[in-house]
């Protein structure tokens, strides 16, 4: 078997010498070739070229931007227009490497490194797989969320303490979304609306939570679950807020924070297994994509896609 180790050397819970180790754990059950990113967008651009090349088997070790790219970089080798074909792409795996690593922890993998390459080895041996669906936020794929306006705006201030030589930790999240919340969120006047086919549009909605898991993120050990009935065999699940008051916020916070999280209230939307649908803004709104920043949208179209990748788990 031929496999293509994808490697972020910036990961954050990893050494060099823990990489040595990773590196000749693989080789003892495969074909391996050693890959660092050097920039963003290049382990997109590695992972289609490994497709491409008739790679049997895609691993990363990094954190969850990093598996975005890779996910996004093995599905682009299909022929375009045509839907996504598991069997003909790449198999994928992934070990964690980064501060959170929300798609390893939803395939059940340890967050720790050694203990996530001991499950992929097994499962290598076992030849073993399992094939997920997807979302897609109009071009981009992604593995477990999205979020269009309050969710985005942290991770951009979150992104900008990391430019700054801040680590990205769950305080800092914290800290970056009570900052967010009261001094950059304009939370009077709410415009965004979603809207699906056949039904009536909802609108003036004020930040809007897509899951295509759960959970939707941690907090250090914690799942944070807005919608714990996501998976990855279903289609994807919102959670919207209609206001941002801190009374009926704080109430829906609690309720995703507790242990058997089950948001709900007059100013909360929620929506199960949905196949299709567009958010439009009456301003452009902060865009992330499993957990990374990208930029400010007035316009994103999201559809489900089913058992589009095969993973090692």
């Amino acid at each position: 078997m031929r496999a293509l180790l994808v490697v972020n050397p910036k990961a954050t819970t990893t050494s060099e010498r823990s990489r040595d180790v990773l590196v000749r754990a693989l080789r003892s059950e495969v074909e391996l070739e050693v890959a660092y990113t050097r920039r963003r967008g290049h382990c997109a651009t590695l992972a289609r070229q490994a497709a491409l090349a008739g790679v049997d088997l895609v691993v990363t070790l990094g954190g969850d931007g990093t598996v975005n790219e890779a996910v996004n970089g093995l599905l682009s080798a299909r022929p375009s227009g045509e839907p996504p074909d598991p069997a003909a792409l790449p198999a994928f795996g992934v070990v964690p490497g980064g501060s959170t690593n929300v798609f390893a922890r939803a395939l059940g993998l340890p967050k720790d490194w050694a203990e996530g390459t001991s499950v992929i080895l097994e499962a290598l041996r076992e030849r073993r797989t399992r094939t997920i669906g997807l979302g897609r936020a109009d071009e981009r794929y992604f593995t477990f969320c999205a979020g269009l306006g309050l969710d985005a705006a942290v991770v951009r201030r979150v992104e900008r303490a990391r430019l700054h030589g801040r680590v990205s930790t769950p305080a800092l999240y914290l800290r970056s979304t009570v900052a967010q919340y009261f001094l950059g969120t304009d939370r009077r006047h709410p415009g965004i609306t979603l809207e699906r086919p056949g039904e009536a549009p909802e609108a003036d909605l004020a930040t809007v939570i897509v899951q295509n898991t759960a959970p939707w993120t941690y907090l250090g050990d914690r799942p944070v679950n807005p919608n714990p009935d996501a998976s990855f065999e279903l289609g994807l699940d919102v959670l919207a807020m209609r206001v941002l008051h801190v009374p009926s916020t704080t109430r829906t916070v609690a309720q995703i924070l507790s242990r058997r999280p089950d948001p709900r209230g007059r100013n909360v939307l929620r929506l199960h297994d949905v196949a299709t649908f567009t958010l439009r803004t009456a301003r452009p709104q902060p865009f992330q994509l499993d957990g990374d920043y990208l930029g400010e949208r007035d316009k994103v179209q999201f559809t489900s896609v089913p058992a589009a990748l095969r993973v090692v788990c």
